[in-house]
C-alpha cells in the first residue's frame, strides 16, 4: 500500500478593499435599447460602484424597461452613498429607456 503524503497549504495574500470618502462624484447613465449601465465614479473617473438592469435582479427584455433602470440607479447609489457621496453631477449618454428613471431614482436619493 503506497502513503499518501500532503503537501503543506500555501497562505494566499488577502488584499484589503481600500474604503475611501469620496465626497462628489459623477454619475454617468448609458441607456441602450437592451439595458442601462448606472455607474458612479470620482471626479478622476475611478469607478466607485455600479450596476445595470441584468444586476439589478431582470433578465431577458425585462433589463431594457424603466423599472429595470430604477432598481439599478437605486442599487448603485445606496452603494455610492455608504461611500460618503453626497454630490453628483449626472452624465446620460443613449437613447434607451431607462435614462428619465434613472435620473429621477439618483435625484431621490
Amino acid at each position: 500500500m503506497a502513503k499518501v503524503t500532503r503537501g503543506k497549504r500555501r497562505q494566499r495574500s488577502v488584499k484589503k478593499k481600500v474604503k475611501r470618502s469620496v465626497p462628489t462624484g459623477i454619475a454617468h447613465i448609458f441607456a441602450t435599447f437592451n439595458n442601462t449601465v448606472i455607474s458612479f465614479s470620482d471626479e478622476k473617473g475611478n469607478i466607485i460602484s455600479w450596476a445595470t438592469g441584468g444586476t439589478a435582479g431582470n433578465k431577458g427584455s425585462r433589463k431594457s424597461t424603466p423599472f429595470a433602470a430604477q432598481m439599478a440607479a437605486d442599487q448603485a447609489s445606496k452603494s455610492a452613498r455608504d461611500a460618503g457621496m453626497n454630490r453628483i453631477i449626472i452624465e446620460v449618454k443613449g437613447p434607451g429607456q431607462g435614462r428619465e428613471a434613472a435620473i429621477k431614482t439618483i435625484a431621490a436619493s
